[in-house]
């Protein structure tokens, strides 16, 4: 896991992820959806996570959006504008 995280942001616990109906399932990261997931790919998605906790859970949904694993996820905060 080490080699996987290295800057250790999964430890922070930035994704979560609800429920709906047993079909469907959101996927948030940093109280935003990122990914809906339904039906079959929901149901595989709940099967994996039940037996996850901690950074494992947050390694899955992290893999399942597709978009957090080349490290330029950034929060924007020190971002700058043009034309600011």
């Amino acid at each position: 896991m080490k080699n996987v995280d290295k800057r250790g942001k999964l430890q922070e616990e930035v994704f979560e992820y609800k429920i709906f109906k047993g079909e469907k399932v959101f996927i948030y990261w940093k109280n935003k959806i990122v990914k809906t997931l339904y039906k079959k790919e929901a149901k595989k998605f709940i099967d994996k996570i039940d037996n996850l906790s901690g950074v494992e859970a947050q390694l899955l949904m992290a893999k399942t959006t597709g978009n957090f694993k080349r490290g330029n996820e950034k929060d924007n905060k020190d971002s700058k504008h043009y034309g600011e």
